[in-house]
């Protein structure tokens, strides 16, 4: 996917035209069009939020004739946070990097505000904090740019489905890493389980808030997990103990 134009509108609805046009698209096209309109699946609500729009045309395109409507478009924080508030999609297609806004501290207030909307993260670059900040805002997926279809199309219906993101790839990886690990180095430390489980997170360069999101826990609870993994390791602060768990293997 290449760079699109600049000039588009922060937000965009998909009006009744284009609604029916994608319904009509699935129905003519998706396996399941033989069964009576009453018999088949509600599509997935989808809120697009990109800024370039190439690429939302591309997604648009990808989109189309699946099984994945698409309520809405915007291009920088604050448009998706009006128009996920309105249309109260199934899923939100984020881009990690969205303008004017943390995209990760947008879906952290989007899950508060609208608990039963999921989020897929989009991301150009295969950065590990990317991922490890959606794993703990709770998103279902992060996908890298150069996706297939069938890798956004399953993505989103697993969002909405509530099922966790796939076995295999960067984010798969990145989650089991922040997992509770009883991994021998850690043991040999006399790191605790939650501990061990709160170095992986300060390894993915994440904050104590975060932190405390991702594990459901008080920062201040976090806090005092960090002082004590510091003094079991003999490290002098965060960046040390990040060194250390990369070279033990803990991430």
């Amino acid at each position: 996917m290449g760079v699109g134009h600049q000039g588009a509108a922060p937000g965009r609805e998909i009006h009744a035209a284009g609604e029916t046009d994608t319904v009509r698209g699935y129905f003519c096209f998706h396996p399941l069009s033989r069964l009576s309109p009453a018999a088949m699946p509600a599509p997935v609500s989808l809120l697009i939020a990109y800024p370039k729009e190439l690429i939302r045309a591309g997604l648009r395109a990808m989109l189309a004739g699946s099984p994945v409507k698409i309520v809405a478009e915007s291009s920088d924080a604050p448009s998706t946070l009006t128009l996920a508030k309105k249309h109260k999609p199934a899923v939100v297609l984020l881009d990690a990097a969205i303008p004017e806004g943390d995209a990760f501290e947008l879906a952290r207030t989007l899950s508060k505000l609208l608990p039963a909307t999921k989020f897929v993260f989009m991301t150009a670059i295969d950065n590990p904090t990317y991922m490890a900040r959606a794993r703990a805002v709770g998103a279902a997926n992060c996908l890298l740019l150069g996706f297939s279809q069938k890798e956004l199309v399953t993505a989103i219906e697993n969002a909405a489905a509530g099922k966790n993101a796939a076995v295999s790839g960067p984010y798969a990886n990145i989650s089991a890493s922040m997992e509770p690990r009883d991994a021998r180095a850690a043991r040999d430390s006399g790191l605790t389980p939650r501990e061990s489980q709160v170095l992986s997170h300060v390894a993915f360069g994440l904050s104590n808030d975060e932190i405390a999101g991702s594990l459901e826990i008080s920062v201040e609870t976090v806090k005092e997990h960090v002082q004590n993994l510091l003094r079991k390791l003999s490290v002098r602060d965060r960046t040390q103990a990040a060194v250390w768990a990369v070279q033990s293997g803990l991430v």
